[in-house]
């Protein structure tokens, strides 16, 4: 059976933290994972400038950080509904495009607490296993405890460790606001890209 995780987030922008994380989704024999959904999730066109890049720019920035990545796929389903998907609908849509497949979702350490609030979370755990990217050792018993929650309500956990990079999308949007270089955190594409179509280089 082919394993595909969903891998979603805003990718404002892609970064190398989430480069490191793939490979580790990659890496992990627990999961055995063959694809990778790469979901870029929608944001209002009403942020300020400055904030958040477009639609387009998200995407075209993603293909070009996971371009070395042959497992992963670039997903535009989210941005394309125009509103903020629920997690449970985007599993409907993957299980009608990969109906044999085993769907994981991937997520960060600090969700696995929340995610019995998620909309139709019995639908969620049912559909898909869950993976849970484990950035340093503090993190592992929040985890354990959340994944006995899950397991207990007949989800599947697995724990995936993976590189951390100490700074968020947040953080490098502000660092190119204030002309301070990025290199380091971004993928060379994105990089190019980024001062290439001025992104985030404008306060509103």
């Amino acid at each position: 059976m082919t394993t595909t995780v969903l891998f979603g987030g805003s990718f404002d922008p892609p970064h190398k933290g989430h480069v490191n994380a793939v490979h580790s989704l990659l890496g992990d024999k627990s999961l055995s994972a063959e694809r990778i959904v790469i979901m870029p999730t929608f944001i209002s066109p009403f942020k300020p400038i400055g904030g958040s890049a477009s639609a387009e720019d998200r995407l075209a920035m993603c293909r070009l950080a996971f371009s070395e990545i042959p497992q992963c796929i670039i997903s535009d389903m989210e941005i394309s509904a125009g509103k903020v998907s629920y997690t449970v609908e985007t599993l409907r849509k993957l299980k009608k495009i990969y109906p044999h497949d085993r769907l994981v979702l991937a997520i960060g350490s600090d969700l696995p607490m929340t995610l019995p609030r998620w909309y139709c979370y019995r639908e969620i755990i049912s559909a898909a296993d869950i993976a849970v990217f484990a950035r340093k050792d503090s993190d592992y018993p929040k985890i354990t405890e959340a994944a006995e929650i899950i397991r207990a309500d007949g989800g599947s956990v697995v724990t995936v460790k993976t590189s951390p990079l100490e700074i968020s999308s947040t953080d490098i949007r502000e660092k190119i606001l204030n002309n301070e270089d990025i290199s380091c955190y971004l993928p060379d594409k994105v990089v190019k890209y980024i001062v290439d179509k001025r992104l985030y280089s404008d306060r509103g």
